[in-house]
């Protein structure tokens, strides 16, 4: 009986790790992408 209770443990363990490692992101960042440029461009060449 404690074996198997102990087996149940160490599997479910590393299939958390796994599922934590391998599963679907569930951060939501806000949506970012290309900022316009709101600047000068210098017109002098080097």
């Amino acid at each position: 009986m404690k074996i198997a209770t102990m087996l149940d443990r160490f599997i479910g363990y590393f299939s958390d790790a796994a599922a934590r490692i391998f599963g679907l992101d569930r951060n939501q960042y806000p949506a970012t992408g290309v900022q316009p440029f709101e600047g000068e461009i210098d017109k002098k060449k080097d």
